[in-house]
């Protein structure tokens, strides 16, 4: 038997498993190149801006305090291209490029994944737990060329930049302004 998925009958687990079961068959080609941000984002935001898909959101974070923050497919998509262009334009990043971020499970931590997706960057996730120890050794063994932080944890981060060779740009997330720093709120 099957059940629905997100109540939409058109998508059942199984249609899901049978594809996956085809492709480790064999019996379906994988694509060459494949990117979710576009080949799936992408592809849900145009299903619902036709009609094709029910409205859900893409996204909805709920913190401590009951803040919200809900984003359709066609907004995070929106959001996300922002985002990469901000990371290949004013941070100056390239396909390949590795980037660490140090951030809590704030919306932008989501929506920095999906960028680096659609931009190519490789995406070096760290907690906000990480020591000032922890935070070198990331950045020297990765080679990152870009960090990116909270307003909160920008001086803990700073503790350690001096020391890294390879980073090119400094990215916070959050209201705060630090020299040195770009801030994401201000670019997107």
């Amino acid at each position: 038997p099957s059940r629905s998925f997100h109540g939409n009958n058109r998508l059942l687990t199984s249609q899901i498993i049978s594809y996956y079961e085809s492709i480790n068959q064999c019996k379906k080609e994988l694509p060459e190149y494949f990117n979710f941000a576009s080949d799936v984002l992408d592809e849900w935001a145009r299903l619902e801006k036709d009609g094709r898909k029910p409205a859900n959101p893409a996204f909805w974070w709920v913190n401590d305090e009951g803040q919200e923050v809900k984003w359709s497919f066609e907004e995070l998509g929106s959001l996300s291209r922002k985002a990469a262009n901000v990371l290949s334009g004013a941070c100056g990043l390239q396909r390949g490029d590795r980037v660490i971020a140090v951030l809590p499970r704030v919306p932008e931590w989501w929506l920095l994944n999906v960028a680096c997706m659609r931009a190519g960057i490789v995406l070096i996730p760290g907690t906000s737990q990480l020591t000032a120890k922890d935070i070198s050794y990331r950045l020297q063994a990765s080679k990152a060329k870009c960090i990116i932080t909270s307003d909160t944890l920008a001086p803990a981060v700073e503790s350690v930049l001096p020391g890294s060779q390879f980073l090119k740009s400094k990215l916070i997330v959050g209201q705060g302004n630090r020299d040195g720093w770009l801030n994401l709120k201000e670019l997107l």
